[in-house]
């Protein structure tokens, strides 16, 4: 029998920089995140957005950020949404590791997280043509919460997910994981 796939969750760190460049330079993400400038310290600090590097039994394997979809001076597409809401994004890097099953299973302990740290709704905002990334988001649940909107960051689809609408995809391996957000206080998962 083969043992589940074990994923981990780090904050990530300037140190991460040459990762996510290579990361960022692979055509499957560079078509949809482009040439995003370079994480610097004031980004890594700032409150309102947790960035994340997810390992697969300890490679890293994605990069995954969550964040206030309040409090931006700009204003943000889903700043109607309830207070306490939170916005993802995250991609796979390595090609290899595409169409397996990682996005939706690695995604689904973040969002438990942020569920049990009580975001009351996870939006999302895939482009939409990005009908990979859609597919993963609909296997958890999300649901298309409007039409195709124009934002600063280009053609999105709003999509939102709700705790009653969460779904574990396979469940029966479900449990291998370690998120700092799921923790108990005195130890690990």
């Amino acid at each position: 029998m083969t043992r589940p796939a074990r994923y981990s969750f780090r904050p990530m760190t300037l140190a991460d920089a040459p990762l996510l460049a290579r990361w960022r330079a692979q055509p499957h993400v560079h078509r949809w995140w482009g040439e995003e400038r370079p994480y610097d310290a004031d980004a890594l600090r700032d409150p309102r957005v947790s960035r994340w590097i997810v390992a697969l039994n300890t490679r890293p394997m994605a990069f995954l950020q969550d964040y206030s979809v309040h409090g931006w001076d700009e204003g943000h597409h889903f700043a109607h949404l309830p207070a306490a809401a939170r916005g993802i994004d995250q991609y796979i890097g390595p090609p290899e590791l595409l169409g397996r099953g990682h996005g939706p299973a690695f995604l689904a302990t973040h969002l438990r997280s942020l569920l049990a740290q009580g975001a009351p709704l996870i939006a999302t905002d895939p482009h939409p043509e990005n009908q990979r990334a859609i597919a993963a988001y609909g296997k958890l649940g999300f649901r298309p919460a409007g039409p195709v909107e124009e934002t600063a960051w280009g053609p999105i689809l709003p999509m939102h997910l709700r705790p009653q609408t969460l779904r574990i995809p396979n469940p029966d391996e479900d449990t291998d994981h370690d998120h700092p957000g799921l923790r108990p206080p005195d130890g690990p998962l």
